[in-house]
């Protein structure tokens, strides 16, 4: 079985993941994932992850209520810090090694982010959860996950979200829609398409590092995307 990929980006959107808060939480998504996540460890893929937070609270809905655009960036930087907690937690369920590091300082809860530390837990099968966004507002974890994935040489980001891709319209409010397997960057920022920040694919283009988008809900994806089968939209 060939990888084609070794050290990865996981970007979780927060959407994917609401409900972690109920009754039913271990049939929970995130467990799903953490049994792949242990799948592809265990074949030496280096995976750290970056979780968003808009299950909790999203920066731009909270500056439609009057909350100041700053201060909304900065509830939503730390709705990606219980995220990151919870999902933690689960990977260890998994005796899993993890290490989760935020941008914004917290020693009591996770570490502080070091690159070189992460670099090196990376290549120890430790996997590496990023929180806190980048750490300064008017930024999405979208492009938190492009920027830690420039920094710790990561070959691809693979955000998981909850349709199969890239359409050419919402397919949740549209049956005419065309579903694109490939695409290259300036397609996708030319027609601004809202299934990531443009900034993202903006940081991608200009580090030549793909990004693949797909449904993480449709079973063993992760692992279907690793492996190159037919999974998602490849946008490089």
């Amino acid at each position: 079985m060939k990888f084609l990929y070794k050290r990865i980006v996981l970007k979780i959107s927060g959407e994917v993941i609401n409900g972690i808060n109920t009754s039913n939480t271990e049939n929970h998504i995130l467990y799903t994932i953490a049994k792949d996540i242990k799948y592809l460890l265990s074949h030496g893929i280096e995976i750290s992850i970056v979780i968003g937070g808009g299950n909790l609270f999203r920066g731009a809905s909270l500056s439609k209520f009057g909350i100041n655009k700053v201060t909304a960036d900065y509830i939503g930087m730390l709705s990606t810090v219980i995220n990151g907690l919870f999902f933690k937690d689960v990977l260890n369920k998994f005796n899993i090694s993890v290490c989760l590091m935020s941008s914004i300082f917290m020693h009591t809860m996770c570490d502080s982010y070091n690159l070189d530390k992460a670099k090196n837990l990376l290549s120890n099968s430790v996997v590496v959860i990023f929180c806190g966004g980048i750490g300064n507002p008017f930024f999405t974890t979208d492009s938190a996950a492009c920027v830690r994935a420039i920094e710790i040489n990561a070959e691809i980001v693979l955000k998981g979200t909850k349709v199969n891709g890239i359409y050419s319209d919402d397919p949740c409010n549209s049956t005419d829609v065309m579903f694109y397997k490939n695409l290259n960057y300036q397609d996708v920022l030319n027609q601004e398409f809202k299934i990531m920040d443009l900034t993202a694919f903006s940081l991608a283009r200009d580090h030549n590092i793909p990004i693949c988008i797909f449904n993480i809900n449709n079973k063993k994806s992760l692992i279907r995307v690793l492996l190159g089968k037919d999974e998602g939209t490849l946008v490089s």
